[in-house]
């Protein structure tokens, strides 16, 4: 197993079999959950040509290559929809950060998925190896911070996947950043990669983490309550770093059914200060902003694919009343535009920093 070529969802998995001698074994028969970590062999190459390893690169698979992959289910409209199968029979890798799963429908453009034949679930003292169990953190665990003020929370929203949101973290990040403020980001849904937690990273983020951390290679299925839990600990966890923002991407578009129902639970809209809304087109934007203004949330500024468009950047702020910015702007000091909201909250020592940052002079850009 130790030289199975290990995907990025099983990062932690991958670093328990390092540190501890065991013993491990295969169950090649049961029913798999989502996260329990299998080894699996190489049958045919599909989509996924390439399988992205716990450091993010991205190493190139063969057939008879032995991997270790998480099972869970994907969502993605571009790409797979697929769910966790009932047994251990042949499977498909639905993506390059390491999930195993049935594909139930795909995208017109999409070859076949990568076909896998599980060796078998990866077992110790305790049972199956699961990720929960490897992770870092957990939901239960979270530790509830503790501030004398309110630290702002900017969420990331958008009218589809691919519609620019890690991007527009990035670029908000990096304009937060480069005004003097210290920035913490997370992604609370979506499939298990390394990167859009390595834009976050690259664009200055004091401390990046995202669902993986917590031991679930995607997000896809589960119930409503987990979600939730998962975005408050999430939070919690990046406050603990005493950041003087923390910036928060929801996966997928405002219709795929977790973020619809997180976006519309009030616990959501009471954590949340400012949304930006990324979306590809004009009309998703005026509607995107209809609908979470319709359900209480701060909509402060329209980013994503269509500023790569200046006819279309130029058709949405014309039936938008908010301001319409490309990455190139949210990286400077537009970014700062984002956080005069948290002036109405309570005081807190960095506070200051942040009223100084919303109110200084442009920086270059």
């Amino acid at each position: 197993m130790v030289r199975a070529k290990a995907a990025y969802t099983t990062r932690f998995a991958r670093r328990l079999f390092l540190e501890s001698a065991g013993p491990y074994a295969l169950q090649t028969a049961g029913t798999p959950r989502s996260g329990d970590v299998v080894l699996a062999r190489v049958v045919e190459i599909g989509q996924h040509q390439r399988l992205e390893d716990s450091s993010g690169r991205r190493a190139a698979l063969f057939v008879g290559d032995e991997i270790l992959v998480a099972y869970g289910a994907r969502y993605a409209p571009d790409q797979f929809e697929a769910e966790v199968p009932a047994d251990l029979g042949p499977t498909r890798l639905v993506a390059a950060g390491g999930l195993a799963a049935n594909v139930v429908s795909q995208h017109a453009e999409m070859l076949e998925a990568t076909t896998l034949e599980p060796i078998g679930l990866v077992v110790d003292h305790a049972g199956v190896v699961n990720l929960r169990r490897c992770a870092p953190y957990s939901v239960a665990g979270a530790p509830t911070p503790r501030h004398p003020g309110r630290v702002p929370t900017i969420a990331v929203l958008g009218t589809s996947m691919n519609s620019g949101k890690t991007t527009t973290v990035g670029s908000i990040v990096r304009g937060l950043s480069r005004a003097g403020l210290t920035v913490a980001a997370g992604k609370v849904t979506g499939t298990g990669a390394g990167g859009d937690p390595g834009v976050f990273a690259d664009s200055g983020a004091s401390r990046v983490l995202d669902f993986t951390d917590f031991g679930h290679p995607s997000t896809y299925l589960l119930p409503h309550e987990e979600i939730a839990g998962l975005t408050r600990a999430i939070r919690d966890e990046l406050l603990l770093g005493s950041p003087d923002v923390v910036v928060l991407e929801v996966a997928d578009g405002l219709f795929q059914r977790e973020t619809a129902q997180l976006v519309a639970d009030p616990a959501f809209g009471s954590m949340v200060d400012a949304v930006v809304f990324a979306a590809g087109e004009a009309l998703g934007a005026v509607a995107g902003l209809e609908r979470l203004r319709s359900l209480g949330l701060p909509v402060m500024a329209v980013s994503g694919l269509l500023t790569a468009s200046p006819l279309a950047t130029e058709e949405a702020r014309g039936h938008l009343p908010v301001p319409v910015w490309g990455p190139e702007q949210l990286a400077g000091p537009k970014a700062a535009a984002l956080v005069p909201p948290v002036s109405a909250l309570p005081a807190r020592p960095e506070s200051a920093r942040i009223h100084a940052a919303s109110s200084a002079e442009p920086v270059a850009v």
